[in-house]
This record gives C-alpha cells, sequence and structure tokens, in this order.
C-alpha cells in the first residue's frame, strides 16, 4: 500500500487564489496514483496520496523564508 506525500505552499496558482483549487488537488491525487500504477503497477485502490499545504512564511529555501529569498532572487534579476 503506497502512500504518497506531496507538499506544496499555500499560495495561488493564479491570480486571485490564495491556494491550490480542488480540481487542481484532485489532479494531483490523479497523476500520483497512475505514476505509481503506471510505474511499480500498484493499484489504484490501494494507493493513498496525501497533500500537505504549508504556510508560504513556513517553507524555507537557501536558508530563508521563501518569500525573502524570492525577493532577493528578484533583487538580482534588476
Amino acid at each position: 500500500m503506497p502512500i504518497v506525500t506531496i507538499t506544496i505552499t499555500r499560495e495561488g496558482s493564479g491570480p486571485g487564489r490564495s491556494a491550490a483549487t480542488a480540481e487542481e488537488k484532485a489532479a494531483l491525487i490523479k497523476g500520483a496514483s497512475q505514476l505509481l500504477l503506471d510505474v511499480l503497477n500498484k493499484p489504484l485502490d490501494a494507493t493513498f496520496v496525501v497533500i500537505n499545504e504549508v504556510e508560504l512564511e513556513n517553507f524555507g529555501w537557501g536558508g530563508l523564508p521563501v518569500p525573502e529569498f524570492r525577493r532577493q532572487q528578484q533583487a538580482k534579476k534588476a
């Protein structure tokens, strides 16, 4: 029984969105399950997918909270 955990930051995937939509989450679940079926022959009804959403401030990258890391990256591009 495979268990797949997907962790994403809680931010929108498009303008005016503050989180992944139910449709996007359903697509992630379907895709991860299908991948395990295709690669490891694990049945869809035996695969569990958990999506964890993390507030952006609680996610770090490059030793910094993501918002600060992104600000620094943008400053380097300017």
